[in-house]
């Protein structure tokens, strides 16, 4: 967000300085913080412990403060209770004292004072933290306030707004909590102040009584409320944990075991303890890994019966087929002294051996895919007179079909480390679909390289492919349109042995499509054997579908598997 024109130049400065460090220290607090966020959203057992601990605390800490207040709230009370009885007494016997004296200036009226402060003093002369009592005539200017003990400096204590109210004459006594510096301590008290009638006027009494018991006690309970407290939120914290353990652990065995069995390891199971509902849990797991178990043997059985069927029936009509084909050449040989219904169907008959004999060589390849016994023999090869050769041997085909073939080829050499024949049957088979699908319009063939991958690209203008359909094209036998007739004789499971080829490469073989727009199929080879691929050099959508359209470069990180 840039700063409004209207600031000046050094506030907009110094704005985009902020920024500009808040950005670096936003980076350095996700990059310190990635390790605890990374472990927040991983633990379950970390939540639950983090928001046990928060949720303890705060109640704990809710009715410790209300428990240390209502404590300390007694003490006080109850020092008032006792400071407000001993108040009163003394109160009543300086009143007692102080009738003697009918006038302020009788001449022992000083002594008298002094008397009866020392009289009212209830604590140890020279004793640290001890009450005080003062008296004082505000009225009088004549007569020295006198306090006992007299080494106490009550000016902290006694404030100004304290004797106001005190020497006003109302007869209601004044009270307040102060702390000051006595003798060297600093010290809380409990002031307390007083009229004191007499027949020349009034007096004021203040007992001062230290807070320091009251204050221990609060300071006392306050750390027991506290200490409690922590080891509660501890307890209860262990205890969270304890429990979250019992039901994690669980799961994790249960993921752990899933993961095994994920992987292959159909034998594993988990243990079984008690007769609780994690009991009940892992029972149930293990029922359904026992039930996966069989059907996963059973499948591959099929697969292993079916893949040894397809092989050996394979093999087995090679022979046959070898005799039916040496008297079909025989008879399309001799075809020109037949009668021409006769002559067609020896052409027939040729162009249908020629197609089932494709057929099986594609079975005997797809089984070897399915057996695992597919090898890759690769070797630095130019892949432009590859491309070359498939162009031009699939021109008469072009040419029947009405379709102009386009190679759009880089001038030097393209080296990659692949298996020219698979690649070669690759191209083949994408040239082939595209020349038949084409609609009698030009299909383009483009590559480029770059230092990882090399991608090759075959885009037709036909009639396209529907949303979804561009993953079911690689599935065996599959045709977008069942009542479409082949032009080109294929068998259905060219484009299938071509992504086992692409995937032996450790490449992609990718498809796009739209109605009406055509289609295009990616072939894209890292340029050295065994290396994963992460991008390809060309986009997979292609570039003249329209200018509303974008042009991503896909460079996503994906394993070889295609569809």
């Amino acid at each position: 967000m840039r700063a409004p024109t209207w600031l000046p130049m050094p506030v907009r400065r110094a704005l985009r300085v902020v920024r500009r460090y808040w950005r670096v220290l936003a980076r350095h607090l996700e990059r310190y913080t990635a390790p605890a966020r990374r472990a927040w959203r991983r633990s379950l057992q970390l939540r639950v412990v983090a928001l046990t601990l928060v949720a303890s605390s705060l109640l704990v800490g809710t009715f410790g403060a209300f428990i240390a207040n209502s404590s300390t709230d007694i003490l006080l009370s109850r020092a008032e209770d006792e400071a407000r009885t001993a108040m009163n007494g003394k109160v009543d016997y300086a009143l007692k004292q102080l009738t003697l004296y009918p006038q302020a200036r009788d001449p022992e009226l000083p002594n008298a004072l002094n008397d009866l402060a020392n009289e009212l003093y209830d604590g140890e002369t020279g004793s640290p933290g001890s009450s005080i009592v003062s008296i004082r005539a505000e009225n009088y200017p004549d007569l020295q306030a006198v306090t006992v003990p007299p080494t106490a400096d009550t000016s902290d204590l006694i404030t100004r707004d304290m004797i106001d109210k005190v020497s006003a004459g109302s007869g209601k006594q004044a009270r307040q909590i102060r702390t000051a510096e006595i003798n060297g301590q600093v010290t809380k008290y409990l002031v307390y102040g007083s009229p004191v009638p007499t027949r020349f006027g009034h007096v004021e009494l203040y007992y001062m009584v230290p807070l320091t018991t009251e204050d221990q006690d609060a300071n006392l309970i306050r750390t027991i409320v506290l200490a409690t407290g922590l080891a509660l939120v501890i307890l209860l914290g262990v205890v969270a944990g304890l429990v979250t353990r019992l039901v994690v652990t669980p799961v994790r065995v249960a993921a752990r075991t899933a993961q095994r069995l994920s992987a292959g390891l159909l034998d594993q199971r988990m243990k079984v303890d008690g007769e609780d509902d994690l009991a009940l849990l892992a029972a149930a797991f293990n029922q359904m890994a026992a039930n996966l178990q069989r059907q996963i043997v059973r499948l591959e059985e099929m697969s292993r019966l079916q893949r040894r069927f397809t092989s050996d029936v394979s093999h087995e009509l090679r022979t046959p087929l070898t005799t039916v084909r040496m008297a079909a050449d025989l008879i399309f040989s001799e075809r020109e002294e037949f009668d021409p219904a006769v002559a067609r169907s020896a052409e027939l008959l040729q162009a249908e051996l020629d197609r089932f004999e494709e057929l099986l060589t594609d079975l005997l390849e797809i089984s070897r895919f399915d057996a695992g016994f597919a090898a890759l023999d690769a070797e630095h090869t130019d892949l432009v007179p590859i491309v070359e050769r498939v162009a031009e041997r699939l021109t008469g085909l072009a040419e029947r079909a009405g379709v102009e073939l386009e190679l759009r080829l880089p001038d030097t050499p393209v080296i990659a480390e692949v298996d020219p024949r698979r690649v070669e049957r690759v191209l083949r088979n994408l040239v082939g679909n595209a020349v038949e699908h084409g609609e009698a319009k030009p299909v383009r063939i483009t590559m480029a390289t770059d230092d990882a991958a090399v991608a090759i690209t075959v885009r037709d203008h036909g009639i396209g492919l529907k949303p979804g359909e561009e993953r079911l094209v690689f599935n065996r036998f599959w045709r977008a349109d069942p009542s479409r007739a082949r032009q080109t004789g294929g068998t259905g499971l060219g484009l299938s042995i071509s992504v086992e080829d692409a995937r032996l490469h450790g490449g992609w073989l990718e498809a796009w499509g739209a109605p009406g727009e055509g289609a295009q199929f990616r072939l894209t080879l890292p340029v050295r054997a065994g290396d994963r691929l992460v991008a390809a050099p060309l986009p997979l959508i292609p570039r003249d579908r329209g200018p509303e359209v974008p042009l991503p470069l896909i460079t996503r990180d994906r394993t070889a598997e295609v569809g």
